[in-house]
């Protein structure tokens, strides 16, 4: 059974990479394989297997997103990113560096999907294509999911393991915490973007300002914010929290659309704003990495890392770090993270090492690592999602001429950085 779990996952991989018109109808069909082959309980499907926590909170961001957009608040941010930068290469590059600040306080598929709009907005009044702005959001988004205990869902998890709290990821037993490791990669990032987009130098300017229609959305995000860094101290909460948080958030903006426009048209048409594929593939791929954990092939990679290593704390943290970048390039970080937490706490046991070094070298790695391809990351799907609305189709070797060099730079920064200060 794992030969076949290990080649049906192999081949969905092959497909959402050369059909990416079909990617959430691949990734479902294959999930339903590995439902009736037996490779994962139907009933695990709806009550292991996929991460609700992750699907609540992108749908209810979704919705106050849609809000957000229609106030015209991203369309002033907008106009004053573009009034601050000197051309497009810079606005481009101020643009994802600003993605990357909200996206180490907000879940990064829920900071493309607040900077995303904006990215459009841009390219439309300056005229260029959006894809590239839009896969630099992207891949700033995920390299600063690992900068505080609410970046991401993978940090939430090590907070969980390790027993840290929000301050810890700033500073933890008299050291710089994973906070300032990856500042560092990200200011190595905004010179890879100004390299790749130094031939946009062509002026950027308005007419005039956009007018914000309506703030109650903008609060709503500033609110999603807040309870989920006030949530981030509770402790043995739900792991469903970050989602029962953010989706309420979005049934009260449901709530505050129906009261203002009292039309059950207008409100429903908030709730098509939600992208159901999107969704649905990750749906498929944490049912698809589900069953390759039960058959037990992420355990043999664990079995792996002892094996190659021995007893070297230099080799198994450098095999730590670059196996999670080459595995998060093509499965979604989330449930990798999650099944290899406790193995790095055994290997670190074993060997009479800090666990935070492995757990840190983890997380670099198969954060940063989802950046190598387009289904690498959560975020990555939302944004090529938003562009497939908007009518853009992103080729593959669209995303690789911006994942690869930033994602390469700042795992380098991180991996030597992460050595200096923990080994």
């Amino acid at each position: 059974m794992k030969e076949i779990a290990l080649i049906l996952f192999l081949v969905t991989y092959v497909a959402l990479l050369v059909l990416p018109k079909w990617r959430s109808y691949i990734a479902v069909a294959m999930a339903a394989i590995f439902v009736i082959l037996g490779i994962v309980n139907f009933f695990d499907v709806w009550t292991i297997a996929i991460n609700w926590n992750v699907i609540l909170m992108i749908a209810g961001t979704m919705i106050v997103v849609a809000l957000f957009i229609e106030s015209k608040m991203p369309a002033l941010l907008a106009d004053l990113i573009i009034e601050k930068a000197p051309n497009v290469k810079w606005a481009i590059v101020l643009l994802a560096f600003f993605s990357g600040i909200i996206s180490a306080f907000v879940d990064n598929v829920a900071t493309v999907l607040i900077m995303a709009p904006i990215a459009l907005t841009i390219s439309k009044r300056i005229k260029i294509s959006p894809i590239a702005p839009i896969i630099a959001i992207s891949v700033s988004a995920n390299l600063q999911g690992f900068a505080t205990l609410v970046g991401d869902t993978t940090s939430i998890m090590l907070g969980g393991i390790a027993d840290m709290n929000f301050v810890d990821f700033f500073w933890i037993e008299g050291k710089p915490g994973p906070f300032f490791v990856v500042q560092a990669g990200a200011l190595v990032s905004v010179f890879i973007l100004l390299f790749l987009f130094r031939k946009l130098k062509q002026p950027v300017q308005i007419e005039e300002r956009a007018v914000v229609t309506d703030y109650v959305p903008s609060l709503m995000l500033i609110g999603i914010i807040l309870l989920l860094v006030v949530a981030s101290f509770i402790p043995n909460k739900p792991n469903i929290t970050n989602g029962l948080i953010t989706i309420g958030m979005g049934l009260v903006a449901l709530i505050y659309r129906l009261i203002k426009t009292r039309s059950w048209q207008k409100t429903c048409n908030v709730v098509k704003e939600i992208d159901f594929h999107t969704l649905a593939l990750l749906a498929g791929l944490f049912v698809l990495i589900h069953g390759i954990t039960e058959v037990g092939i992420i355990d043999d990679i664990a079995a792996f890392f002892l094996q190659v290593a021995g007893n070297n704390k230099f080799v198994i943290f450098t095999l730590v770090v670059f196996v999670s970048v080459a595995l998060s390039a093509f499965i979604d970080n989330i449930p990798y993270v999650a099944t290899m937490l406790p193995v790095m706490l055994t290997i670190s046991t074993a060997m009479g090492i800090n666990p935070l070094l492995l757990y840190f070298g983890l997380l670099c790695g198969a954060t940063l690592g989802g950046n190598l391809t387009p289904i690498g990351a959560s975020a990555n799907i939302a944004g090529i999602g938003i562009l497939r609305k908007a009518g853009y189709e992103v080729k593959v070797t669209d995303f690789l001429k911006i994942g690869v060099p930033m994602t390469l730079a700042a795992v380098l920064v991180g991996y030597g950085l992460l050595w200096l200060l923990w080994s």
